[in-house]
């Protein structure tokens, strides 16, 4: 028996797909003495024979044709029956993959236009999404939640197809007539979820700082997890004590999997569990996270102002003002600071304005829920899933879960995929959602009924592929973005919260400086980043987890692909692993883990080509020569440069932007490399001195 065709039929119909086998394809042109008959699955074609004899499979010439369904999609595979070659099989598969594409084609469903003075939330997108309303409704803030998809999506795809031309919301006045609006604050924030860290630190430096957030404050579609050496940066920063982590933390789990669907990969393509036990293993209490920072920032003289939406802001020579309007009773009102900083996420109209079409290269559409309920033995609750697919690609896009052990019996379960961004496929979260309650089951065994629906999760996760530092806009005169809204992401598992966390101390000093030095020009503020060559280089990993638009691939290849990879990573010492997935590594492990990758499967680099094609090899062939430099500059400088600029400090700060500058270009050689064993934070809950942030 040989395989001779496998594809992907994008339609959940599999029924249909079946009837169009069995009823309209036509496999033969002349061959008269060929048979097609049905079977349960699809069709069975036959040489006719004469002879009472020929009974025994292997002896028959015959094509077995069959579909499936899985990951709410079809799959189609050919096998023939038998050494010799059945008469034409090749024109027979060649007919079936044209026409089966041209009756099944790509389609990118749009969400319904709705009115929701007319009808509920509920009642618009049930006929569209029958299982995600039916299990939005099961959750206590389900409808609220699914507005909030629905708007997120909205926004999403309006930036997406208007990047020329995005919403204004930034105007520059610096030439024309001043605002008369006061400076009331140091630094004003959009966006409460990542914005509330930095701006809860901020605000302990001594700065004058107001948060303004669109929902109510400390609500979220997200759950956190982060690791202990991570963490750690909140506690040098002085913003949290040891004891007050140890009192968020939900769960530590005890290892994390990383395992792809390797079904029909070829032997040597297929790989084992890649276990990373301090990965994302730390779970924390993302509503008792959020209410301790803005208590925080409250206590250290910061004010909240929730359920109140950015509209503009306008920026002259001596401060920016910002419009804003309280969704509670549509009131809109103007307050001044010396700085905004953007910490929006994806829905950021600033980033559309600052970058165009530019502002991200690629999403992850991600849905999931906290769930509980789960019946014992479907999944132990001191590990967690930290990559995993248990199907290959399903209707243009290679879905990838997450599972995250929390609080007492919950799990945190996410769906995603990676995406390039596309005006004709922006990538659906409600689509995702119907998927998400859909295929639960197939992939952990449970009756998706009996589940206890805590929340929802979901979001777009930007990624931006940089060639250098100053490749993305991050900033404008008196305007700094953060977070998911300055792409701040790498290519694997760490999101913006994870990203800003682990910068926290980077972005935290730089923003100090600035505002010490009144460096609050576009040029200034724009080296306030979290950019790290070496996560610039991998961005061709995370493109090729992508279906581009428009294209079939062979269905097993990015599974394929990632198998590669992370068998690599299982085969080498739990060290380089973690340090690879949390984007520590170094030249030379790139470089080895590279070779390795291309020596085992030779076909990666037509893979790639295929995926990604001449221009964003070119691209990133620029990222390699980047990497190779900033590693040089690294050796030179590594040794020495912090040293010297801890001694020289007040002779160089005489030149406040050549000081931000230097201070830059230390945090660039620094971060990346993995932490002494010293910076771990311990498990037990211990005092822990608090440090003034001033002085780090």
């Amino acid at each position: 028996m040989k395989q001779l065709l496998y594809l992907e039929i994008p339609t959940p119909d599999t029924a249909s797909v079946r009837d169009w086998l069995q009823n309209d394809f036509a496999p033969f042109q002349n061959e008269s003495t060929c048979t097609k008959s049905r079977t349960p699955d699809g069709i069975r074609l036959r040489v006719a024979s004469t002879s009472q004899k020929a009974t025994i499979p292997d002896k028959l010439q015959e094509l077995s044709i069959f579909v499936w369904s899985v990951q709410r999609t079809t799959y189609l595979k050919v096998f023939r029956w038998g050494d010799s070659k059945f008469p034409s099989e090749a024109q027979i598969v060649k007919r079936l993959s044209i026409e089966i594409r041209n009756r099944f084609p790509n389609q990118y469903p749009e969400p319904p236009e709705i009115d929701l003075s007319k009808q509920t939330i509920f009642e618009a997108l049930a006929p569209h999404y029958p299982s995600t309303v039916k299990y939005f409704q099961k959750m206590p803030n389900g409808e609220y939640d699914l507005k909030r998809a629905y708007w997120w999506e909205q926004r999403w795809r309006q930036g997406v197809r208007n990047p020329t031309q995005p919403q204004q919301v930034i105007f520059s006045h610096q030439n024309g007539q001043q605002n008369s609006t006061s400076t009331q604050y140091d630094i004003i924030y959009i966006g409460g979820a990542l914005g509330v860290i930095h701006a809860a630190v901020m605000a302990q430096l001594g700065y004058k700082v107001l948060l303004i957030e669109r929902l109510p404050f400390g609500r979220m579609n997200r759950e956190w997890n982060i690791s202990r050496d991570e963490i750690q940066s909140l506690i040098n920063l002085g913003l949290v004590t040891s004891n007050e982590i140890e009192s968020i933390i939900a769960r530590e789990y005890k290892d994390g999997f990383n395992k792809f669907f390797d079904a029909n990969n070829i032997k040597k393509l297929k790989a084992p569990v890649l276990h990373t036990p301090t990965v994302l293993n730390i779970s924390l209490k993302s509503d008792k996270w959020l209410q301790m920072c803005g208590e925080k920032l409250k206590a250290a003289g910061g004010e909240i102002w929730d359920e109140t939406e950015f509209i503009r802001a306008d920026i002259d020579n001596n401060q920016v003002s910002v419009t804003v309007k309280n969704l509670t009773n549509n009131v809109e009102k103007q307050v001044g600071a010396r700085l905004l900083v953007d910490a929006m996420g994806t829905a950021s109209p600033i980033a559309w304005q600052l970058n165009g079409s530019r502002a991200f290269d690629s999403v992850c559409p991600t849905v999931g829920a906290v769930v509980s309920g789960f019946t014992k033995g479907v999944w132990d609750s001191h590990y967690g899933d930290v990559l995993y697919s248990h199907g290959d690609i399903s209707r243009g896009r290679q879905l990838i879960w997450e599972l995250f052990p929390g609080e007492n019996d919950e799990l945190t379960i996410y769906l995603f995929h990676y995406h390039q961004v596309n005006a004709l496929n922006p990538g659906s979260l409600l689509e995702m959602y119907e998927d998400f309650f859909t295929i639960l089951p197939e992939y952990r065994r449970c009756d998706v009924d009996s589940l206890e629906w805590k929340k929802a999760t979901f979001g777009y996760i930007p990624g931006h592929f940089s060639t250098n530092a100053n490749s993305r806009t991050v900033a404008f005169d008196r305007l700094v973005a953060i977070g998911d809204a300055a792409s701040l992401q790498s290519p694997l598992v760490f999101t913006g919260f994870g990203s800003l966390v682990r910068n926290l101390e980077r972005l935290t000093k730089l923003l100090d400086c600035a505002l010490k030095h009144d460096l609050l020009s576009a040029q200034h503020l724009n080296r306030i980043r979290a950019f790290q060559s070496n996560i610039a280089v991998t961005w061709m990993f995370s493109k090729g987890m992508m279906v581009p638009t428009g294209k079939f691939l062979p269905p097993e290849r990015i599974n394929s692909m990632l198998n590669n990879f992370f068998g690599l990573l299982a085969d080498s010492s739990a060290e380089v692993a973690e340090n690879f997935i949390k984007d520590r590594f170094d030249w030379l492990t790139f470089n080895l883990l590279a070779l390795k990758a291309a020596r085992k499967n030779p076909a990666l680099l037509p893979w790639i080509w295929e995926l990604a094609g001449a221009k964003d090899l070119f691209r990133w062939l620029g990222n390699y020569i980047n990497f190779t430099r900033h590693a040089i500059v690294c050796a030179l400088l590594g040794n020495w440069y912090p040293n010297f600029l801890a001694k020289n400090q007040k002779r160089l700060e005489s030149n406040p932007g050549l000081w931000l500058r230097l201070l830059a270009i230390e945090y660039a050689i620094k971060t990346g490399k993995p932490p002494s064993k010293q910076q771990i934070v311990p498990h037990a809950a211990t005092t822990t001195t608090v440090q003034n942030p001033k002085v780090i």
